[in-house]
């Protein structure tokens, strides 16, 4: 169904940007999405959009061969946001990883969504795309990722298209009714008198949303460092210095300084920390002698290693990637079996069950070409771990992205939000294969749809800063001055925050804004008293109304 919000939230929205003063009457998102095959399909998003009426054809006249089924689309313009959504069924097959392109003369964009569609019931494609330049005559047609010959049919297909401002706007009205609240502060005296013209001074000190970065070993005792880490992020974690190979080179030889030392720097500070990780099933960041290890050595091994961190780190670490980029690698099932991972699982729940245990993979979000990774491929692992009795309590997306496409991104989040579990973005960053100017640009589109989607719950850079940079993107060169992607974080940190706001109260003794959500500090005065307290902001479709006293 449409995401829709009461009639109170929406005037909150326009009061709390002026300049919408006309009532918005472009097309709302649609976040509906299904995971579950169907025996009858849904009607189409946005009553079909610009395909309403629109009938699928079999073009034959193709260089690379003929492509069924698929829609002739006409005059797409430049940077509008394209939301495509259809319903599948195949024949010939019991399942095929259909993908959904986008051909032209100019150029072809390999994939704007996929599906992996069942024979005798009808499976949810949902994606979209972002043209760098105009097309008059396009084709949007649907593909068996594994070139095997099935029957494709395809029912209630949608293409809308969002404008710039329309997609913003969109997010604007999710980030104010999602992200902020509103609140109205009653000032009284001890008799219960209502106090007009009281003087409100609001100060939000911490913010309710998650937002941090990975940091290394070299903020250890780098002042400079610390400071410009503290003053923007409220979540950390570690960039490898938990990683096996970083805490048991060599068999037995067991050291957390370096994790211990960090820790530290992030309690002092009250920052939350990801665990990250347990277990890598990349073999190229396997400890060397691990890999040489098999059959009962190999497993003592494992139980080892869980034993040793969980034990030494139970409760300190608010989330546990437990076998990092499982979709794409699996060095511990080759060698323990196909259940390994689930007794990865189990294992970490017992050690640590207060924490949340996440999935955690790439190219999720960045691409639906990779097919190891299609959000039908992680949504088919992660329930496979469930059925097997994993605590499968997080969906972790690491964002390691080339050129973003901001409503693929959006449609993949919203299958994978009907699991109705965490959604972190875990290891953003832009490729470094970009001028740092471009980065930029790029990593403000990933942001504002992390930020705006209401079922990303936090979001994590990938930018622990070293002496010879950063993985792929930096924030900031070595004297901490800002990098233009540095910039952006700032402003939108700026953004997204109240800060420091005031005002008298009305007639009815009454001071009302609409704040981020998070921890405040308010101060009133009056004639010559003055009163100090606190209140927090949490998510809810209430106003919240705090009372003061003087």
């Amino acid at each position: 169904m449409m995401y829709a919000l009461p009639f109170c939230f929406l005037l909150l929205f326009f009061l709390a940007n002026p300049p919408l003063a006309a009532p918005y009457d472009g097309p709302l998102y649609d976040f509906s999405a299904y995971t579950q095959c169907k025996t009858r399909a849904e009607g189409p998003l946005y009553n079909g959009g610009i395909l309403k009426g629109a009938r699928w054809d079999i073009p034959r006249v193709l260089a690379d061969g003929v492509y069924s089924p698929a829609f002739v689309l006409r005059n797409l313009t430049t940077g509008t946001k394209y939301c495509f959504s259809s319903w599948v069924k195949i024949k010939g097959a019991d399942s095929a990883p259909i993908r959904a392109s986008l051909m032209s003369e100019k150029k072809t964009i390999n994939c704007v969504g996929t599906v992996t569609a069942r024979r005798g019931c009808w499976s949810f494609l949902k994606g979209g795309f972002v043209l760098d330049e105009p097309l008059d005559y396009s084709l949007l047609f649907f593909q068996n990722s594994d070139e095997r010959a099935v029957d494709l049919a395809i029912t209630s297909a949608s293409l809308q298209p969002f404008t710039d401002q329309e997609w913003s706007t969109n997010q604007q009205y999710i980030i104010n009714t999602e992200r902020k609240r509103a609140v109205t502060i009653h000032v009284a005296n001890t008799q219960g008198e209502r106090l007009q013209g009281a003087e409100i001074t609001v100060e939000q000190v911490s913010k309710d949303f998650p937002f941090g970065s990975a940091i290394a070993k070299t903020i250890l005792g780098n002042l400079p460092y610390q400071n410009w880490f503290v003053k923007r992020f409220n979540a950390a974690v570690f960039e490898n210095e938990l990683k096996w190979y970083a805490t048991e080179p060599d068999p037995g030889n067991i050291t957390y300084a370096l994790a211990d030392q960090m820790l530290e720097f992030v309690r002092a500070n009250q920052i939350v920390a990801r665990g990250h990780n347990i277990f890598w099933e990349d073999p190229k960041y396997t400890p060397a002698w691990v890999r040489n290890l098999s059959g009962p050595a190999l497993q003592s091994a494992v139980n080892n290693r869980i034993q040793s961190l969980m034990s030494k780190y139970k409760d300190e670490f608010v989330h546990w990637d437990v076998s990092n980029e499982m979709l794409h690698f699996d060095f511990y099932e080759q060698r323990l079996g196909p259940d390994a991972t689930l007794h990865f699982y189990e294992t970490a729940h017992q050690s640590d069950p207060l924490a949340t245990l996440f999935m955690n993979d790439f190219n999720v979000v960045e691409t639906c070409s990779d097919v190891n990774s299609t959000v039908d491929a992680y949504i088919s692992r992660l329930r496979e771990l469930s059925r097997g009795g994993a605590t499968m309590s997080g969906i972790g997306l690491e964002g390691h992205f080339t050129i973003p496409n901001p409503p693929l991104i959006r449609a993949i989040v919203d299958k994978l939000a009907t699991l109705q579990l965490p959604i972190w973005l875990t290891e953003i960053d832009i490729s470094k294969t970009l001028s740092k100017e471009t980065q930029a640009v790029y990593l403000e589109q990933v942001l504002r749809e992390g930020f705006s989607h209401p079922s990303v719950n936090g979001i994590m850079l990938w930018t622990a800063l070293h002496s010879y940079g950063c993985y792929q993107m930096c924030l900031t060169d070595d004297n901490f001055h800002n990098l233009p992607a540095g910039d952006v974080v700032d402003k939108l940190l700026k953004e997204w925050q109240t800060g420091e706001i005031g005002g008298q109260t009305d007639d009815h003794g009454s001071y009302s804004f609409f704040g981020f959500l998070g921890e405040y500090q308010v101060t009133v005065r009056y004639d010559n008293r003055t009163a100090n307290s606190t209140f927090s902001l949490c998510r809810g479709d209430e106003t919240r109304h705090f009372s003061i006293q003087l």
